[in-house]
């Protein structure tokens, strides 16, 4: 039985899928559809300057990098902006968790408990994906994707005479 490797493009495209079909693209599409409990109210609850601004910026971040991540199309330039988005989630939501009260700007969310433990339980889809996105950036979208075949046909351009 052979086993999948990156270098197949199947383990990529799953996590492609994953990044962007599971997580950002309909997390984007909900910051702007329901902007008062995803968006700019969220946002505000947070403790996130000028939510009024942000809540819909990072709605069609998340939304435009989770699509071209979906299809592979500038995959690794499109995870950049939600590494930001990610490591700012953590900063923003999950260091107030995990001191067990507000910390700069941000505000610490009605919890049972906080501490380590907690925020480690809260933060766990956060630093899945910003791994995932970080895996992304260094390998690419792999074979099934937009980008490969443009690189495809580029070395095919550049070797015909």
């Amino acid at each position: 039985m052979k086993s999948v490797s990156v270098s197949d493009g199947a383990a990529v495209l799953f996590i492609r899928l994953a990044v962007g079909l599971a997580v950002f693209l309909p997390e984007g599409l909900q910051k702007l559809l329901f902007p008062e409990i995803l968006g700019a109210g969220r946002f505000a609850g947070i403790g996130i300057p000028f939510p009024e601004f942000f809540g819909p910026f990072v709605g069609v971040v998340e939304a435009v990098c989770g699509l071209l991540i979906v299809v592979g199309f500038a995959t690794r330039m499109a995870t950049i902006p939600l590494i930001i988005t990610m490591i700012v989630a953590l900063i923003a939501t999950k260091l107030p968790i995990l001191l067990g009260q507000d910390w700069w700007i941000f505000h610490v969310r009605e919890l049972s408990r906080y501490g380590f433990w907690s925020a480690q339980h809260e933060a766990r889809t956060d630093m899945v994906m910003l791994l995932s996105l970080i895996f992304l950036l260094i390998v690419g979208s792999g074979r099934w994707s937009i980008d490969h075949s443009l690189a495809s046909q580029k070395l095919q351009s550049d070797a015909t005479p």
